[in-house]
């Protein structure tokens, strides 16, 4: 899969926010984020209580990810804005077009227990945590082969091998998903932590990145719960505020790593 460079900004309220660069200008072009908006179109995603969809979940906690965003001076990049199918292939090649910081996909776990509940987070692993985490990641990557992008009879995992080897900003998409979890845990509801699996939507994307499930649609409580306009206001601003910390950090980080200009020696 073909890489691109990444272009790693700050917004100028975060450049304000931490003072100059060393040897460089006080202002910075604003950051770019990408928000993705899990499934869409003839794609459902997971379908819960009441005929509660997924993809339609998904799209409205984006869109107010992005306007929470976007109010603060940030560029947001939504790989769909309305109901329409974006292959997963798709979805990564936007993102990294954008040359984004920050790549976070947005999706609802199910589950056949009707009382599981809880947000949780991922970042990438060959490894998943757990056989729950799994379990969640080959349903989310079960599109990849409806998508015709990989041969039937081949391991969705071993496809996307090569990619996870060569697969930078681990330590950057760990921490955006403690940021994220830890941001939801402070909302009512149970807190299911961070994990890791490997979700093939995470896998071609040239910058650190995130999936967060943000509760349960198979949970007829829960699933009403979201349906709510506060409880996506609430959710929105749960992502959009970890993804703020996760920029900072990453722009200190790295300012810490660049040698003192000349003249501060």
């Amino acid at each position: 899969m073909t890489r691109f460079g990444v272009a790693l900004a700050l917004c100028l309220v975060i450049a304000v926010a931490l003072g100059p660069a060393r040897g460089g200008s006080a202002e910075e072009p604003a950051p770019t984020v990408v928000i993705d908006a899990g499934h869409g179109g003839a794609d459902l995603g997971a379908r819960g209580a009441r005929g509660a969809l997924e993809k339609d979940l998904t799209l409205a906690v984006a869109r107010r990810v992005a306007k929470r965003l976007r109010e603060q001076g940030t560029n947001v990049v939504l790989t769909r804005s309305s109901d329409v199918f974006v292959s997963l292939a798709e979805r990564t090649e936007i993102a990294n077009r954008a040359h984004a910081s920050l790549f976070v996909s947005i999706h609802a776990n199910s589950a056949p227990a009707k009382d599981v509940a809880g947000a949780e987070t991922y970042f990438l692993s060959l490894e998943a945590s757990d056989d729950e985490a799994m379990r969640v990641a080959m349903t989310e990557n079960d599109v990849f082969r409806q998508e015709g992008t990989a041969d039937e009879s081949q391991d969705v995992v071993g496809a996307i091998l090569g990619d996870l080897i060569r697969t930078e900003h681990l330590r950057e998409s760990s921490a955006l998903a403690a940021a994220i979890q830890r941001q939801l845990a402070r909302l009512p509801g149970e807190s299911r932590g961070v994990k890791q699996a490997p979700f093939v939507v995470l896998t071609g994307v040239n910058m650190p990145a995130a999936l967060v499930e943000i509760g349960f649609i198979s949970n007829p409580g829960e699933a009403a719960r979201m349906g709510q306009r506060d409880r996506q206001d609430a959710i929105a601003g749960a992502v959009a505020a970890a993804i703020t910390e996760a920029m900072v950090q990453n722009r200190q980080a790295r300012l810490d790593a660049e040698p003192p200009a000349e003249g501060t020696r």
